[in-house]
């Protein structure tokens, strides 16, 4: 399984010839080295409504004919858009034939900006989600604060990898998200969400070396730069 990360909270994960992208933002972030006519994906999920999760899924969901994974006010949007869309909700299974995807939990905020209009629209509530493939669980916790449910998570899952925001300010920052690790209870952690933009800058590798300190595997991942699992 390749798994490549975009930056900010772009991930991509291949496995058998197949592939999917969570929160594609690359025209957007201005450290991403990809852009979207470089992504080839089956799949697009979206962790909520927000411009830095949602910008790119439209471009790459159309030149690939992917499906859209969304909750489903925002899935019913976009299919509005002209996107193939499968709308769902906490809790619940799509199964994409080559991964499964859980939503999961997340503690945030979730709008749609129109900016010509002036106006944000319900996008229904923020998620994280949990992808299971060739038996391995892939955990993307999405945008959100630090909530204890974690905890039952991580007793409930083996969890082989997790991306947990680290930026602040609009996410967890590095204190949180060391505790959210610990509670999710993953055999390796990769930070996400930080330095695309001024107020989320934060030191990863120091988050990293903390998570270490209390025998968690860390790996900080350029944008660009991939790993296997």
């Amino acid at each position: 399984m390749e798994i490549i990360y975009h930056g900010h909270s772009s991930v991509q994960i291949t496995t058998g010839g197949q592939s999917l992208i969570i929160d594609p933002f690359l025209r957007g972030n201005p450290l991403a080295v990809a852009k979207p006519e470089d992504i080839k994906v089956d799949a697009v999920l979206l962790t909520h409504a927000h411009d830095d999760h949602i910008l790119d899924a439209e471009p790459i969901a159309k030149a690939n004919g992917a499906k859209v994974v969304a909750v489903v006010e925002l899935a019913t949007y976009l299919s509005w858009k002209g996107l193939d869309t499968i709308g769902m909700n906490l809790g619940g299974t799509v199964d994409l034939g080559f991964a499964q995807a859980k939503m999961i939990q997340a503690f945030h905020t979730s709008g749609i900006t129109l900016h010509e209009e002036k106006r944000i629209m319900y996008g229904g509530v923020p998620a994280g989600f949990l992808i299971r493939a060739e038996g391995k669980t892939i955990l993307h916790a999405g945008d959100t604060s630090l909530f204890s449910d974690m905890k039952m998570i991580g007793e409930r899952e083996s969890i082989d990898l997790a991306f947990i925001p680290i930026g602040g300010h609009f996410t967890m920052g590095p204190d949180d998200a060391l505790q959210a690790a610990e509670w999710f209870g993953a055999r390796q952690v990769v930070p996400v969400h930080y330095d695309t933009f001024p107020v989320i800058r934060q030191d990863s590798e120091a988050f990293v070396k903390k998570l270490e300190e209390k025998g968690i595997r860390g790996r900080v991942l350029a944008p660009g730069e991939s790993m296997t699992l």
